[in-house]
C-alpha cells in the first residue's frame, strides 16, 4: 500500500479528532498521542480518554501514590485496540507495568520502550506486532515479566535479553516467527523460572549453560527447529516441572539425568528423532509425573513396569515407535489414568495372559481413552475389556489380527463415542449389546469376518455418523421404518453376501437401483412405502435365488416385466397400489394369485382369471423409458445417524491399511464436518442466508464452543462446485489465508472438504460472522430493508473503514508471510464486524508471489477476466499479469464509491462514462455536487447549525476534496 494513501487518511483522521490543548502535561501528551495512533478511534473502550478530565482518572490508567501526576500502569489488555504503539509511551518515564496484550495491534515494537528504565512487566502477547525485537529493550534493565507471545515478530532473540535483563523472572516469547539460535546469554538469566519460546522458528543446539538456571520451573522449547541432544545438564534443575521440546529434531537418548528430575509433572519429547530405550526404572524417581508425551521418536524396547511407579500419570504417549514386547500390566496400578496411547508400535499380545493389562485397566475408573491400532495384537479379546470404565469415550483395536467375537456385553461401556475394530480378524455376530452405546459416532468395523444380520438396533444409534462396516459377510441389512429421504445409491450392488435387504417404510425416491442385480445371494427385497418411481430395473432378473419382492405403495410406472414370471424361486411378489399400465404376464409366481398382489393401479389387464383385472382388448405400444440419472444419495429427515451409516456403508469405501492414527490427537486438526455446518445452519435454511455469488452462497450459522457452554456465530460459504472454476476459488482462498493473521482480514475459522448427505463433493470455509455485513449494504442499502434508515456512515466512519482497508491492503503486498494480490477488492467483499471494524474477504481470485513471481500463471482464457468490472484494473482487461497495481486500482475506485455512494457501474452513467472520470468531470467546478447526497445533507446541517461551526466544516470538506482528488 502506497504512503500516498496513509498520509491522506492521517490528515483526514487529525481533521476530525482533536488531540486537545496546549496546556496538556507530558504524560497527558504521551497518551493522547498513543491513542490518536489507533486506527479505530476506539470510541467505547478509550471514550473516558479526553480533556474533560485528569488523566490518572481515564480508564486503563494508573498514577503513582508518591507521584500522583505520573503514570506508572497502563491495564489496556483486551480492550480491542488496534492501530500502533505510539512511540510516545517512551516518555512515560515512571511506567513500571504495561499491558497491552490480546488487542489487535500492528506494526513494529516501538524502540523507544527501551528507555522505561523503572518498567518490570511489558505485556504485548496476542496482537498482530511484526519485526524483530528491538535492541534497545536492553534499557529495560528493571524487567521482570516480558510477554510478546502470539505475534508475528521475527529475526533474532537478541542477546540483550539476558545480558541486560538480569531481572527477567518470566520469559514468553512463543507463537511468533523467531529464527536463529537460542543465544547463550539466556543462561545469564539467573533469576528466571518460566521460559517459554515455543512455537517458533528457532534452530541450533539447546544451550547446556541453561543447567546453570537453578531457579528454572518451566521450559517450553516445542515446535521449532531445535536440533542435536538433550543437554544432560537440564537434569540438575532441582525445580523443574515442565520440560517440552517436542516437534523439534533432536537426536539422541534421554539423558538418565532427566529421570532423575523428581520435581518434573510433563515431559513432551513427541516428534523428534529421539532413540534408545527406556531404562527399567526410569520411572522410580518421578512421583510428580502427570503427563509424558513421547510418540512418534525411535525409542524402542520394552516399556518398562516402573511406569506405575509415577502414580500421578494421567496422560501417556508412547506410539509410533518401535517398541516391543508386551503391555505391563501394572499400568492398571495407574489410579488417575485418563489416556492410555500405544498405536503404531510393535507392542503386542499373543498368549492370554498377555492380555492381563486389559484386566488390569479396569481399575482405572478414569479412563476415557485407549488406542491399541496398527499393533502386534493377536488372540482373542478378553472379555474383561467390557468391564473398562464407563467413562471410557474412545477404544481403537484398528489394524490387528484380533480373532473370535467382541464381547457380548461391551454395551456397558455406553459413553464411548468413537470404536474402531477395523482390520482384524474378528467372527461372530455384533453384540445385540450395541444398542446400549446411544453416544456412539464413529463405528467401524471394516474388514472383518463378520456374519449374520446387521442388527437393527444400530438405527437406535441417534448420533453416529460414521459407519463402517463394508468387506465382512452380513447378509441382512434392515434400515426400516425410519425417514430415510432420497435414492438408493447404486453401491448397494457392492454388498455381494447380501440375502435379505429391508428398507420399506421410509421416504426413498428415484428408481430403484439396477445393481441390486449384483446381489446374486438376495432372498428378499422390501422397499414398499416409499417414493420410488420409473420402471423394475431389468437386471433384477439377474437374482435367480429371489423369493420375496415387495415394491408396494411406491409410485413405479411402465409395464410389470415378464421376466419376474421367470424366477423360478419367486413365491410372494406385490407390486400393488403403483401406477403400472399393460398386461399382467401369467407364468411363475403370475401364475398363483395367493402369492401376487397387483391391486390399486388401475390401468392393468390380462393375467390369470383369478386376479380379475378386464381382458387387454388393444396391444399396448410399448414405450422405451429412459433411465433417469439419479444422484447417490440419502439424507436424513429425522435420524442423521442412519443416514450417514447407509450411505457410508453402501459406497464401499475402503480405508488404507497406512492409515495415520485418528485425528482426534494430532494438533491443529482444521476441518470441520458437514453434518455440524447441517445443523449449525439448521440445514442451511433459506433463513439463514446471507448473500449468494457465482461461487459459492454464504449462510448465517451457530457453532459450539470446543467446551460446549456456548455458541459462536459464523459465515459458511458453500461452494457451488458445479460452476467452472469454483474448486480453484475454494483452494485459492483457502491457500491464500492459511497463514495470514491480520486484524483488518476476514479470519477463516475452519474448512469443510467432504460429500453431502447425496453423496456429492461439498466444500465449505467459515468465517468470522460480521453482524454489519457488507460495506456495499452501508453504502447502497436495499429501498425495501427496513433498517435502511439506520444504514448510514458519517465521515469519520467512512475515513476508518478505508484506512482499515489500507492496513489489510499493505499486510498483503508487504508485511504478510508471503507477497498476496487480492484480484477482487470491492464494498462487497469489505464487511463490518459489530464495532465497525473493516475486514477484507473473499480471496477466491487471489494470487500469491513467491521470489517475485505468481504461483499460478494462468492465461486470460483459462481464468477469464480478473476482477469485478468496474474494480477491475483497465490493463486486466487487456490479459496483462496481476500485480499489487491492481489491487491499488481497485481500493482508488473504492474510495471514490465511499465518497460519492455511487457504484462504479451506476446506471445513470452516460454511455461511455465510469466512475472515475465523472469525479474527474467535477472537480474544477462542482466538486460538492458529486458527494453522497447524505454525506451533503450532513454537513450543510452542520453548518446551519450551532455545532462545532465553520472550522469544522472545512476540516470536513478539505477532507472530501483530497479524497476525491486521488483520479
Amino acid at each position: 500500500m502506497t504512503l500516498f494513501f496513509f498520509s491522506l487518511f492521517f490528515f483526514c483522521s487529525h481533521a476530525l479528532v482533536s488531540l486537545g490543548s496546549s496546556n496538556a502535561t507530558g504524560d497527558e501528551l504521551a497518551l493522547l498521542s498513543f491513542k490518536s495512533m489507533l486506527s479505530t478511534p476506539s470510541k467505547v473502550s478509550l471514550a473516558s480518554w479526553n480533556m474533560s478530565s485528569h488523566f490518572c482518572s481515564w480508564q486503563g490508567v494508573v498514577c503513582g501514590r508518591r507521584h500522583p501526576d505520573r503514570v506508572v500502569s497502563l491495564h489496556l489488555s483486551s480492550f480491542d485496540l488496534s492501530g500502533r504503539i505510539s512511540p510516545f509511551l517512551g516518555n512515560l518515564s515512571f511506567l513500571q507495568k504495561v499491558e497491552l496484550g490480546n488487542n489487535q495491534l500492528v506494526g513494529h515494537i516501538p524502540p523507544e520502550l527501551g528507555r522505561l528504565s523503572k518498567l518490570q512487566e511489558l505485556n504485548l502477547s496476542t496482537n498482530f506486532l511484526q519485526g524483530s525485537i528491538p535492541v534497545a529493550m536492553g534499557g529495560c534493565t528493571n524487567l521482570m515479566v516480558l510477554d510478546l507471545s502470539n505475534n508475528q515478530l521475527q529475526g533474532e532473540i537478541p542477546s540483550v535479553i539476558g545480558a541486560s535483563m538480569k531481572n527477567l523472572v518470566q520469559l514468553y516469547l512463543r507463537k511468533n516467527l523467531l529464527t536463529g539460535v537460542i543465544p547463550q546469554s539466556l543462561a545469564e538469566l539467573s533469576s528466571i523460572e518460566l521460559l517459554f519460546l515455543s512455537h517458533n522458528n528457532l534452530d541450533g543446539e539447546i544451550p547446556s549453560a541453561l543447567g546453570n538456571l537453578t531457579n528454572l520451573l518451566s521450559i517450553r522449547f516445542s515446535y521449532n527447529m531445535l536440533s542435536g541432544a538433550i543437554p544432560s545438564s537440564l537434569g540438575m534443575l532441582p525445580n523443574l516441572s515442565v520440560l517440552s521440546v517436542g516437534f523439534n529434531n533432536l537426536t539422541g537418548p534421554i539423558p538418565t539425568s532427566i529421570w532423575n528430575i523428581s520435581s518434573l509433572t510433563v515431559l513432551f519429547v513427541s516428534r523428534n528423532m529421539l532413540n534408545g530405550a527406556i531404562p527399567p526404572n526410569a520411572f522410580d524417581n518421578l512421583p510428580n509425573l502427570q503427563m509424558l508425551y513421547m510418540e512418534h521418536n525411535h525409542f524402542h524396547g520394552h516399556i518398562p513396569a516402573s511406569l506405575a511407579n509415577a502414580s500421578n500419570l494421567f496422560t501417556i504417549f508412547l506410539g509410533a515407535n518401535p517398541f516391543s514386547g508386551i503391555v505391563p500390566k501394572e499400568v492398571g496400578e495407574l489410579r488417575n489414568l485418563n489416556l492410555l496411547m500405544l498405536s503404531h508400535t510393535l507392542v503386542g499380545a499373543k498368549e492370554p495372559k498377555d492380555w492381563e493389562f486389559i484386566t488390569a485397566l479396569t481399575n482405572c475408573s478414569q479412563l476415557e481413552v485407549l488406542t491399541l491400532g496398527f499393533g502386534g495384537f493377536t488372540g482373542t479379546l478378553p472379555d474383561s475389556l467390557s468391564n473398562l470404565s464407563t467413562s471410557l469415550k474412545y477404544l481403537i483395536l484398528s489394524e490387528n489380527a484380533i480373532s473370535g467375537s467382541i464381547p457380548k456385553d461391551i454395551g456397558n461401556l455406553f459413553n464411548l463415542q468413537i470404536l474402531e475394530f477395523d482390520h482384524n480378524n474378528f467372527t461372530g455376530t455384533i453384540p445385540s449389546s450395541f444398542s446400549r452405546l446411544t453416544d456412539l459416532q464413529v463405528l467401524t468395523l471394516y474388514g472383518n469376518k463378520f456374519s449374520g444380520p446387521i442388527p437393527s438396533t444400530i438405527g437406535n444409534l441417534t448420533e453416529l455418523n460414521s459407519l463402517y462396516l463394508g468387506a465382512n459377510g452380513f447378509s441382512v441389512f434392515d434400515l426400516s421404518y425410519n425417514n430415510l429421504e432420497g435414492a438408493i445409491p447404486q453401491e448397494i450392488g457392492n454388498l455381494k453376501n447380501l440375502v435379505q435387504f429391508h428398507a420399506e417404510f421410509n421416504k426413498l425416491s428415484g428408481q430403484s437401483p439396477s445393481t441390486l442385480g449384483d446381489c446374486q445371494l438376495l432372498q428378499s427385497l422390501y422397499l414398499q412405502n416409499n417414493f420410488l418411481s420409473g420402471n423394475i430395473p431389468s437386471l433384477l432378473g439377474q437374482l435367480k435365488g429371489l423369493e420375496n419382492l415387495d415394491l408396494s405403495s411406491n409410485n413405479l410406472s411402465g409395464q410389470i416385466p415378464k421376466f419376474l414370471g421367470d424366477i423360478r424361486m419367486l413365491y410372494y411378489l406385490n407390486v400393488s397400489f403403483n401406477s403400472f399400465i399393460g398386461e399382467v404376464p401369467s407364468t411363475g409366481v403370475f401364475a398363483n394369485s395367493s402369492g401376487v398382489s397387483v391391486q390399486g393401479n388401475g390401468r392393468l389387464c390380462g393375467g390369470i382369471p383369478d386376479l380379475h383385472l378386464p381382458l387387454c382388448s388393444l396391444q399396448l405400444p410399448k414405450k422405451k423409458h429412459k433411465l433417469l440419472a439419479v444422484p447417490i444419495v440419502i439424507s436424513i429427515a429425522a435420524t442423521l445417524a442412519i443416514l450417514s451409516s447407509l450411505y457410508i456403508l453402501l459406497t464401499w469405501r475402503r480405508r488404507s491399511k497406512t492409515k495415520t492414527p485418528s485425528t482426534m490427537f494430532m494438533p491443529g486438526h482444521p476441518f470441520i464436518s458437514y453434518s455440524q455446518l447441517v445443523k449449525a445452519t439448521d440445514s442451511f435454511s433459506p433463513t439463514n442466508l446471507l448473500g449468494s455469488g457465482p461461487f459459492g452462497s454464504v449462510y448465517k450459522g451457530e457453532l459450539d464452543d470446543p467446551d460446549g457452554e456456548s455458541r459462536n456465530l459464523v459465515a459458511v460459504k458453500v461452494l457451488k462446485l458445479q460452476t467452472p472454476g469454483a474448486l480453484k476459488s475454494f483452494i485459492a482462498e483457502c491457500e491464500a489465508l492459511r497463514n495470514m493473521r491480520h486484524r483488518n482480514l476476514v479470519k477463516i475459522v475452519t474448512a469443510c472438504a467432504s460429500i453431502d448427505s447425496r453423496g456429492n463433493d461439498f466444500k465449505a470455509i467459515v468465517y468470522d460472522f460480521m453482524p454489519n455485513g457488507s460495506l456495499e449494504g452501508w453504502l447502497h442499502p436495499d429501498a425495501n430493508d427496513e433498517q435502511t434508515e439506520q444504514r448510514y456512515l458519517d465521515l469519520a466512519e467512512r475515513v476508518t473503514i478505508l484506512l482499515d482497508v489500507a492496513y489489510a491492503l499493505d499486510y498483503l503486498h508487504s508485511d504478510g508471510p508471503v507477497p498476496v494480490i487480492h484480484c477482487d477488492l470491492k464494498s462487497s467483499n469489505v464487511l463490518l464486524d459489530a464495532d465497525m471494524v473493516a475486514h477484507v474477504g473473499d480471496f477466491g481470485l487471489a494470487k500469491i508471489i513467491v521470489d517475485g513471481n505468481l504461483i499460478v500463471q494462468q492465461s486470460v482464457s483459462s481464468m477469464g477476466f480478473r476482477g469485478t468490472i468496474g474494480y477491475a484494473a483497465p490493463e486486466y482487461g487487456a490479459g496483462n499479469v496481476v500485480s499489487t497495481n491492481g489491487d491499488i486500482y481497485s481500493y482508488g475506485i473504492l474510495v471514490l464509491e465511499m465518497v460519492t455512494g455511487r457504484r462504479p457501474t451506476d446506471s445513470t452513467f452516460r454511455e461511455g462514462l465510469s466512475l472515475r472520470e465523472y469525479v474527474e468531470l467535477a472537480l474544477h467546478n462542482g466538486t460538492m455536487d458529486v458527494i453522497d447526497t447524505r454525506l451533503s445533507f450532513s454537513l450543510k446541517n452542520e453548518l446551519q447549525g450551532a455545532g462545532e461551526g465553520n472550522s469544522s466544516h472545512k476540516r470536513k470538506t478539505d477532507c472530501l476534496t483530497a479524497l476525491l482528488w486521488i483520479v
